[in-house]
């Protein structure tokens, strides 16, 4: 593994996409219309 792909993934990364991801997942599940207010702004 290159040295800059370990700073990429390293331990703060990979928590803070995982938080994003896990945020992401729980908005478009919770709202059952999802394209209504993906698209609300356009």
């Amino acid at each position: 593994m290159p040295p800059w792909l370990r700073h990429l993934f390293s331990r703060e990364n990979a928590l803070a996409v995982a938080l994003c991801l896990m945020l992401i997942l729980l908005v478009v599940l919770t709202s059952g219309d999802a394209p209504r207010w993906i698209y609300q702004g356009f």
